[in-house]
């Protein structure tokens, strides 16, 4: 594990846990959960009050949900978790069928609950991409941690670390492919990652029946109001979640 240790090191990224304690961190986890805002992109707000993503980071979360897959034999889960509502957030988990998204989560580690009992997790088996206070009662108990660097918070990175609040902090900063970092790095942890460039290139039949259990999933969409966490039922919410799935990826994606 030193020479992945390496690599990501001459990016700039920085492990407060090393390389192989933190790959035996992974051999346990099952499921992974991501922040949006600051995360999947800078933080900064269109005039809807959304927030974007990128191509590359959707991909590193489809890779490395497929080496999960490969390493244990079964679709791991998959949730974004934001505080705020963002109608991307929501198209990315219908579009790339995660099994979860939350919305309007102020207390996030009562969400993480919810959704750990949704589907049989245990903490341990949680991996968690995050950026801000916000999201530190979920990174204080998950198995894997993965702090998306900003150098514009230099206390909040030291507090972090201090706390022992971090595996892995990026290289990369926000809104900078920071996701497609972490998700390389923990795919290379599991010893995955080559095997997983050549299925797939080969697509059939392994990466083809990944994407057909992938496309299978209908993803759950939660609101959470005064604490209470809601089933999230607008019409459009479920036109994006349940996309058709059997139609073949757009260029792109997949």
């Amino acid at each position: 594990m030193q020479h992945i240790q390496e690599i990501f090191e001459k990016t700039g990224g920085y492990f407060a846990t090393p390389a192989p304690a933190l790959a035996e961190k992974m051999t346990r986890v099952k499921a992974l959960v991501f922040d949006w805002d600051g995360v999947f992109n800078d933080g900064v707000k269109t005039e809807s009050g959304s927030s974007t993503f990128s191509e590359v980071d959707s991909m590193g979360t489809n890779l490395l949900r497929f080496g999960l897959w490969l390493q244990q034999g079964r679709m791991p889960a998959a949730a974004i978790i934001t505080g705020v509502h963002n109608g991307l957030a929501l198209e990315l988990v219908g579009r790339e069928h995660f099994q979860a998204g939350y919305v309007q989560a102020k207390h996030k580690v009562a969400v993480l609950e919810h959704f750990m009992n949704q589907h049989g997790l245990h903490p341990a088996e949680v991996a968690f991409f995050f950026d801000d206070a916000l999201d530190l009662s979920v990174a204080a108990v998950v198995g894997v941690r993965v702090l998306v660097k900003r150098s514009s918070n230099p206390l909040f990175t030291k507090y972090v670390l201090k706390n022992s609040l971090a595996d892995y902090v990026t290289g990369h900063e926000s809104g900078r492919f920071a996701v497609r970092e972490g998700c390389e790095l923990l795919l290379g942890l599991l010893g995955r990652y080559d095997e997983v460039m050549a299925e797939r290139l080969r697509y059939f039949p392994v990466y083809d029946e990944y994407y057909a259990a992938r496309q299978a999933i209908v993803p759950q969409l939660w609101r959470i109001e005064n604490q209470v966490i809601n089933p999230y039922l607008t019409e459009k919410a479920v036109e994006k979640a349940t996309q058709n799935a059997d139609a073949p990826p757009p260029s792109g994606r997949g």
